[in-house]
């Protein structure tokens, strides 16, 4: 019997040093500082980013949005997708190697493994070493660290959609709901589980992007490169030896490349999917460059075209720009700019109008047609407004309720509203009119109904 499954190996990533690995590090801190940070600044009396999903409002900063503002929504996924292709195409997998939250979770779960249980070669005997005092000691203290972290991320998650601030005494209080109980445990199992277990799995089985990406690469786009031209045959040497007398290429086998991969593949095989565009076995191959005293670059950033062709620096920045990168730029600057127009212009409060269906029209003061509305007026600025409600469309047409109505800052309203006709001032049938309602300084909507005239 011949079994289909493999048993998954375990990956350990050695640590490794350099500039790629700084840069990785910096968006640790810049994401991580903004996850954990944002929710506890306060913005004006409130909570500066909060999805209050209860009373439909999402605050971001002084921006208070509603559900009928959705278009703006739908254009930062198309922003953020159009930079997706962008990066992509220039240059790979930034995102999944630099800022995607499994890699930084990752890093960040890592970090405490290493220090717990050393780097990777001492991680390796523990691991197949029998349990013993010092063995639990270390992988208990783990284990406990990885999940306080979770849950403190699954806190802070939470904590974008309840006022933390109330979050946070409802946990020392033991007083938490159970919507917010679920989603800090379930939030902070999935961080745990996806960063401590699964880590590679993730990117290689999981994530969509590591299957369509192919389709957004071309010979042109920069991905991390073994130069197998400069390298090949590649092994052991003195460093005192000259390699080119051996008939040997500048790699030394040292395989330091593929102990440094959190995904674990050896790049000396070509681009493979599974590759995230760390680029942690350049920083390592630098490394081991440098000390047998050859040139830098045997593992970079370069293009296909560039390897075959032998292009430098200049050559490749001028494919770099090539159509594909122009027509995204382009569409992501339109896009960009009509989102940053459409929010400038936009209007701070929102009005719908809705008639009142159990009476279409009646007859009131023996000799007037009136017809019954609802409107609700969301106020989205932070202040107390007061709008002066209007209609117009057909001569005679009067508005007999309250003509203007206050309204708190982030607050909505219903108001009803009569509108009376003069008898015989129009032929029977539906008629446009139009609502206006206004706010001085502030501005004015216009919205259209219908006024019913009965046979």
């Amino acid at each position: 019997m011949v079994s289909l499954y493999q048993a998954q190996k375990k990956i350990y990533p050695r640590s490794v040093t350099g500039l790629f690995a700084r840069w990785r590090w910096f968006f640790v801190f810049a994401t991580q500082i903004f996850f954990y940070g944002m929710p506890w600044l306060q913005w004006g009396g409130r909570q500066a980013m909060l999805f209050d999903l209860e009373a439909r409002r999402f605050y971001i900063f002084g921006l208070v949005l509603y559900p009928q503002d959705v278009i703006y929504l739908s254009g930062i996924l198309i922003i953020s997708a159009l930079l997706l292709f962008l990066f992509t195409a220039v240059a790979g997998r930034q995102w999944c190697g630099y800022a995607c939250p499994q890699t930084v979770y990752t890093e960040i779960y890592l970090w405490f493994e290493r220090k717990l249980e050393g780097d990777r070669s001492a991680r390796m005997r523990l691991d197949a070493a029998p349990m013993s005092a010092n063995k639990l000691l270390r992988k208990t203290s783990k284990q406990a660290i990885w999940i306080l972290f979770g849950l403190w991320t699954g806190f802070t998650f939470v904590g974008y959609f309840t006022p933390i601030r109330e979050l946070a005494g409802h946990v020392l209080s033991w007083n938490l709901g159970p919507w917010e109980t679920f989603w800090i445990f379930f939030y902070g199992f999935a961080t745990y589980g996806n960063a401590g277990f699964m880590r590679e799995q993730v990117c290689k089985y999981m994530c969509p992007y590591a299957r369509f990406q192919s389709a957004m690469f071309d010979k042109d786009t920069l991905i991390v490169t073994y130069d197998a031209k400069r390298g090949e045959p590649r092994g052991a040497r003195s460093k005192r030896a000259d390699h080119k007398e051996l008939g040997l290429g500048d790699c030394v086998n040292c395989t330091l490349c593929v102990q440094v991969c959190p995904t674990g593949i050896d790049i000396r095989n070509g681009l493979q999917y599974e590759c995230i565009s760390c680029a942690a076995c350049i920083d390592v191959c630098d490394e081991v460059m440098d000390k047998v005293g050859y040139p830098r670059g045997l593992i970079r950033y370069s293009t296909e075209h560039a390897l075959e062709q032998g292009w430098g620096g200049k050559e490749i920045l001028r494919h770099v720009l090539r159509p594909r990168v122009l027509i995204y730029s382009a569409i992501l600057a339109a896009v960009t700019i009509a989102l940053m127009a459409s929010l400038f212009l936009r209007t701070p409060f929102k009005v719908d109008i809705v008639r009142d269906r159990a009476t279409l029209a009646r007859i009131v003061d023996g000799s007037k047609i009136e017809n019954v509305y609802r409107i609700q007026v969301m106020n989205a600025t932070e202040k107390p407004q007061t709008f002066a409600l209007s209609a117009e469309g057909l001569p005679g047409l009067e508005l007999v309720t309250e003509r203007s109505v206050t309204i708190d800052g982030a607050q909505s309203l219903w108001v009803p509203v009569r509108l009376q006709l003069p008898w015989g001032t129009a032929k029977a049938g539906s008629h446009e009119i139009h609502f206006t309602v206004q706010a001085d300084g502030v501005g004015t909507v216009r919205e259209k109904s219908v006024f019913m005239v009965p046979r």
